[in-house]
């Protein structure tokens, strides 16, 4: 009885392992999928792959993106300039904790160059809200060609 015992530890312990994998690589994909890609390989008419070009992922401007849960809602204003994320406002904040929690998240966007903030202890609403916005925005950004 104990050597089945044993097993099942094993194989449960197993399974909730492959399970974490698993939801830490969709998580890790899902991140990439975020980071602009701004090279691409060009092949000419002969043929051969010989060079590679930039493209713009997202048009210079300034786009408004918005998050919203059941504890409230929450606006961004998002400039974009050559590709990059040069500033983030929270212009608008109705959420039922305080701003005062969420008050670094523009600074981390600015730095991860990512709407893949770290969770606030405490204001996870407020987080998710703030990350929606910011997505929200970068969509509205992005250019339809790449």
């Amino acid at each position: 009885m104990a050597k089945m015992n044993k097993k099942w530890v094993v194989l449960c312990s197993t399974a909730v392992a492959a399970v974490y994998a698993a939801g830490y690589l969709t998580t890790e994909t899902q991140a990439s999928m975020l980071q602009p890609s701004q090279y691409v390989q060009v092949q000419s008419n002969d043929g051969q792959t010989n060079s590679s070009q930039t493209y713009s992922v997202y048009k210079d401007g300034i786009y408004t993106g918005m998050g919203e849960n059941r504890r409230g809602s929450i606006q961004v204003a998002v400039t974009m300039k050559n590709d990059k994320i040069t500033d983030v406002e929270i212009s608008h904040f109705a959420m039922h904790y305080s701003e005062s929690d969420v008050v670094g998240l523009p600074e981390e966007v600015l730095q991860k160059q990512s709407a893949q903030v770290d969770n606030v202890s405490g204001a996870t609403y407020s987080t998710q809200a703030f990350q929606d916005a910011i997505q929200d925005a970068l969509s509205q950004a992005q250019t339809r060609n790449g």
